[in-house]
């Protein structure tokens, strides 16, 4: 399957260093130039924002996808190709996974940890088959592997859930891997 459009998961804050907004600034770039929508939470803030910013910057197409509550919260992004305003941040993350053939989790918080535990959860149950990447920018997805790799040794998970996702090391290896889909 062609990946056109992918689900990035990341922070609404820039995190403490800053290769974690490098990082960000170049999947905009290489999302843009590769042709692949950003589809998003729709915020301006964070790392969010920059990569959104940057897809932008670079003449490619951004979806966001926002629940109201936090529209009136003023972080909506109000410069992008599309903007989708949901009434809550289940049907946005459905939304979001309808709208995407693949999900990357980029460094971020609670939300973006969330995100991608539940769409591993949804291929988990068999509700899509779309690739899930998460991206290890400075070492930051590895307590996260770590915690899925003990759910399946401490015997609450099953093995195959180790397959629903692939570690890759940078932005550099996301692009590649995102350019042999297409």
């Amino acid at each position: 399957m062609a990946i056109n459009s992918i689900a990035v998961f990341c922070g609404s804050r820039a995190g403490a260093d800053p290769a974690y907004a490098d990082a960000a600034r170049a999947l905009g770039r290489g999302l843009a130039e590769s042709g692949i929508r950003l589809v998003y939470g729709g915020g301006r803030v964070g790392m969010m924002g920059i990569v959104a910013d940057a897809v932008l910057a670079h003449g490619g197409a951004v979806l966001g996808i926002i629940p109201e509550f936090l529209m009136r919260k003023e972080v909506a992004h109000r410069a992008l190709t599309e903007l989708i305003v949901t009434d809550s941040m289940h049907s946005r993350k459905a939304r979001m996974a309808a709208e995407a053939d693949a999900f990357l989790c980029m460094p971020g918080g609670l939300g973006t940890l969330d995100e991608t535990l539940e769409i591993l959860t949804w291929r988990q149950l068999g509700l899509h088959a779309k690739p899930v990447l998460l991206c290890d920018v400075g070492g930051w997805v590895r307590p996260f592997v770590a915690a899925l790799e003990a759910s399946v040794t401490q015997g609450f998970a099953a093995a195959e859930v180790c397959a629903y996702y692939e570690v890759l090391s940078d932005v550099p290896a996301v692009l590649a891997r995102l350019g042999a889909e297409r």
